[in-house]
């Protein structure tokens, strides 16, 4: 086994080879059936349990995020190699859901079957209108899914993990709260509360002797109704913050070219400077 520092995450093994009959095309059981042989003869899948193994899921969960974002850029359809990318950080993900399910398995908890089981009820109860419930003369009208759920919970957060990020906790407790009816009849409402916390952040910055929780609990509102907006428009703010950045981070990349091109240095050329190239680089994207 691997040396490790006090201390230090463990690094992964090298890969264990395949298990013995496996199909020609790999199955689920396949998958499940090299799992339990990695618990079984590897020194450090053996040693892993739920809580050493959250990292690395956090950790995969975004770089699918990541190859999905490639795989949609300029338009991209895939033929660049980002579908082969996306398609073996899923399978790293995947790896993730079936090591918790064996290790709950070992402990006697739930095996996979279970995990399965319980996704397909969680399904058909949530589309009554595709599956009826057992007896049903015909299928249920379709629901508002956030009404279904608002009657199973006692308080609106109730679910949401601790570290879900801010933008996409904003989103859901908005959604929620409009599954029970608290919400604007179109984006005219958000975009005019908008309007309200940017000058309620204007007055607030403005004073001679700034608070600055006052200042930050401002800005904080601003920031939730500006997701409200992005909501109500169709848009989710996490994913147009996302575009926001790249669209950010290539523009300015294409201001520095430009600087060094001529000879100026980024860190010393004053804002008159970098705007004209801000602007240049901007004109150049039409």
């Amino acid at each position: 086994m691997q040396e490790v520092a006090p201390g230090a995450a463990p690094a992964p093994p090298d890969p264990v080879g395949p298990v013995e009959g496996a199909a020609a095309r790999p199955s689920l059981d396949d998958a499940l059936a090299l799992m339990r042989d990695l618990r079984r003869r590897c020194d450090w899948d053996r040693a892993q349990t739920h809580d050493s193994l959250r990292p690395y899921l956090i950790e995969e969960a975004y770089e699918v995020d990541d190859a999905i974002q490639a795989l949609g850029r300029d338009g991209s359809d895939g033929s660049d190699g980002s579908d082969g990318a996306l398609r073996d950080e899923l399978g790293d993900l995947l790896l993730q859901v079936l090591f918790h399910a064996v290790v709950a398995e070992e402990r006697g908890a739930f095996d996979m079957h279970d995990v399965a089981g319980a996704l397909i009820t969680k399904m058909r109860d949530r589309h009554p209108h595709l599956y009826p419930p057992a007896g049903a003369d015909a299928p249920a009208e379709r629901p508002d899914w956030e009404q279904m759920k608002a009657r199973r919970r006692s308080t609106i957060d109730e679910g949401l993990p601790a570290a879900l990020p801010a933008l996409h906790r904003a989103h859901r407790l908005q959604d929620r709260a409009a599954g029970v009816g608290f919400d604007w009849p179109d984006a005219s409402g958000p975009a005019d509360k908008v309007a309200e916390e940017l000058a309620e952040a204007r007055a607030e910055l403005a004073r001679p002797a700034r608070d600055h929780a006052a200042v930050e609990a401002e800005l904080g509102d601003l920031l939730f109704a500006t997701v409200n907006l992005c909501r109500k428009a169709g848009v989710h703010a996490s994913l147009a913050l996302d575009r926001a950045n790249a669209k950010f981070a290539a523009r300015f990349g294409a201001v520095e070219r430009l600087a060094a091109a001529r000879g100026l240095d980024v860190r010393t050329a004053g804002l008159a400077a970098l705007d004209a190239l801000w602007d240049e680089a901007k004109a150049a994207e039409r």
